[in-house]
C-alpha cells in the first residue's frame, strides 16, 4: 500500500527473561513485546523484521528492526513514534533508542553488510550482584594474551561446523570472519578484570559466537594451547570444540549498513 511509511529503528534490550528475539507461542519475546506496543497505540497489528534473531538472555544495544505503519489519526513523526512505543513497552527492559523513516525498501536484515557482537567475561573471584545475568563470571584467573592469539586462527573465511549448533538452520557452515579479538580492561576496584571478546561479520551461525566464548575460555584457563583452537576448526565436528557459553555475556552491539 502506497500510504504505508517504513521506519528503521534501534533496540536496547535485556533479554534474561524473554526466550528470545523470534515471536513464539507461550513463552515472552522481545518481537513480540514490541508489536504488541505497536498496536496499542496505533491500533494496527504489524510485523516487524530485525536484523538478526538473537536466543534466548541474550542482550543487545544495536538491534535494527523495520516495519511498516499505516497514517495514524493524529499524524505523528519519527520521533513521536518512537515514544509512543517506549511508553507502551514499560516497564519491560526494551527500548527504542532511535528511530527514523527508512526508503521504502530498505531491509533490517537483507540489507545489513556487518554485524558486531560482543561477548562480556568478568574474571573474579566473586559472583556478580549488581549485573547479574549480564557476563559470563569465570572464577580461575584468564590468560587473555593466550585468548586472543587463538582467536586469530578464527578469522577468515571457513567451515564452522565446529562452532554451530546441532539445530542450526542455516544452508551452509561457511562463514568469513571479519574480526575476533579478545581484550581485558578493569572491572572493579579489588582486581576483577572484564574481558571482552569482539566478533564483526556479515553473518554468524547459530551459537557461534557462543561456542567461540566457550573454547577461548578453555584456552585461557590452560587447559587448551591457542594452536589447539586450529585443530578443532579443520575438525569441521561440534565434538571437537569447547563447549556453549551461557547467554548472559552475548551482546548485539551494532549493525552496519551501506
Amino acid at each position: 500500500m502506497s500510504d504505508l511509511t517504513r521506519y528503521r529503528m534501534t533496540v536496547e534490550y535485556k533479554g534474561t527473561d524473554y526466550s528470545g528475539w523470534q515471536r513464539q507461542k507461550h513463552v515472552p519475546s522481545i518481537q513480540q513485546s514490541i508489536e504488541e506496543a505497536i498496536t496499542k497505540f496505533s491500533g494496527q497489528n504489524i510485523t516487524i523484521h530485525a536484523a538478526g534473531r538473537t536466543d534466548a538472555g541474550v542482550h543487545a544495544t544495536g538491534q535494527v528492526i523495520h516495519f511498516d505503519l499505516a497514517p495514524t489519526k493524529k499524524p505523528m513523526d519519527a520521533f513521536e513514534v518512537t515514544k509512543a512505543i517506549n511508553a507502551h513497552l514499560r516497564p519491560a527492559p526494551i527500548v527504542i533508542t532511535h528511530g527514523e523513516v527508512a526508503r521504502a525498501d530498505f531491509h533490517a536484515r537483507f540489507d545489513a553488510t556487518n554485524k558486531l557482537y560482543r561477548y562480556r567475561i568478568v574474571n573474579r573471584a566473586c559472583p556478580l550482584g549488581l549485573e547479574k545475568n549480564l557476563a559470563w563470571v569465570q572464577y580461575k584467573p584468564l590468560n587473555v594474551q593466550a585468548m586472543h592469539e587463538a582467536a586469530q586462527y578464527l578469522i577468515g573465511k571457513h567451515d564452522f561446523t565446529s562452532f554451530r549448533a546441532a539445530e542450526c538452520q542455516a544452508n551452509s557452515p561457511i562463514r568469513t570472519l571479519d574480526r575476533l579479538s579478545v581484550t581485558a580492561r578493569p572491572y572493579d576496584n579489588h582486581g576483577g578484570t572484564e574481558i571482552w571478546i569482539e566478533a564483526e561479520a556479515q553473518s554468524f551461525l547459530h551459537h557461534q559466537i557462543r561456542n567461540f566464548a566457550g573454547t577461548l575460555q578453555m584456552v585461557g584457563e590452560g587447559k587448551w594451547k591457542p594452536s589447539d583452537i586450529k585443530t578443532a576448526l579443520e575438525a569441521k565436528n561440534r565434538a571437537a570444540a569447547g563447549p556453549t557459553a551461557p547467554p548472559d555475556g552475548l551482546y548485539l552491539m551494532r549493525i552496519d549498513y551501506p
